[in-house]
């Protein structure tokens, strides 16, 4: 395997601009999500004006925000953030799969790197475990997949 090319993205050539989407519904989960997603990106250099925070209604729409930012070309990676708690309807299995079959295909569509931090929970104590309490913050993990992805991006092109 010594003579394999391999190619990884690296943290510390972390840099370029970062579009960050936050769902308003569930909005106390999501603004821990958000403080998450911007302390790492600080702790690994983007500065505050590479950063396009865009609040939307709910998950749902998370993805049109997403492709608009990846359209105009403003951005080299995006972070989707919220939170999906399921409820006694199928409501939940709709607006989740819609959100992250979307992302997906965006991020191969666009060929921008969409850290995925939107959390589909049985109820808030879980969401509020992800957002920041002992396993840690799923908007911070989410941003870590960003920055390494736009570094892959960037040394693939």
């Amino acid at each position: 395997m010594n003579n394999i090319k391999t190619t990884e993205g690296q943290l510390p050539d972390a840099q370029g601009r970062f579009g960050i989407v936050a769902a308003r519904f569930n909005k106390m989960v999501a603004e821990r999500l958000l403080d998450g997603a911007v302390g790492v990106l600080r702790q690994h250099g983007i500065a505050d004006e590479n950063l396009h925070i865009v609040w939307v209604p709910g998950a749902f729409e998370i993805p049109l925000a997403v492709r608009q930012l990846a359209a105009g070309g403003s951005v080299d990676a995006v972070v989707a953030l919220g939170c999906i708690i399921r409820g006694a309807t199928p409501h939940f299995d709709y607006v989740a799969g819609t959100c992250s079959d979307a992302l997906g295909r965006l991020q191969t569509e666009y060929g921008i790197p969409v850290g995925f931090g939107v959390l589909t929970v049985e109820h808030l104590e879980q969401a509020l475990e992800r957002a920041g309490s002992k396993p840690g913050n799923k908007g911070a993990d989410a941003a870590l997949a960003a920055l390494e992805m736009a570094s892959l991006v960037r040394q693939l092109s």
